[in-house]
């Protein structure tokens, strides 16, 4: 009986677990973003990738990398990339640009998006 509820219990747990580090990599993108809002707010432009601070590189759970891609100063897209064990997450990478397009696994439509932000 043990190792039947362990069997059902435990799957449930770990995805309970990769779910909440799942929407910490999502509040550290839009913290990011607003980041990038404020200073072309102030300057006209989004900074470019080289002054993207270091402090928002990083999740405070260290299961995912934040970076930015910005050469322009008229566009950008963010990356929420996932490490150590949250690398094989089914939702692979998030992405946000400065239209607010939120992307996950590589994907901007669709059903994985929609469970991946949405959760």
């Amino acid at each position: 009986i043990v190792g039947i509820l362990s069997a059902i219990a435990y799957p449930s747990y770990t995805e309970y677990i990769a779910r909440g580090h799942r929407a910490e990599a999502r509040a550290g993108l839009l913290q990011a973003q607003q980041w990038l809002e404020r200073a072309a707010t102030a300057t006209g432009t989004y900074p470019l990738a080289a002054a993207f601070p270091a402090n928002l590189k990083k999740v405070a759970n260290d299961r995912y990398d934040i970076s930015i891609a910005s050469t322009d100063g008229a566009t950008y897209t963010l990356t929420a990339t996932p490490k150590g064990a949250q690398a094989g997450d089914k939702c692979g990478n998030y992405t946000i640009n400065q239209a607010g397009l939120r992307g996950a696994k590589g994907v901007t439509t669709g059903a994985i998006v929609t469970e991946c932000w949405g959760k």
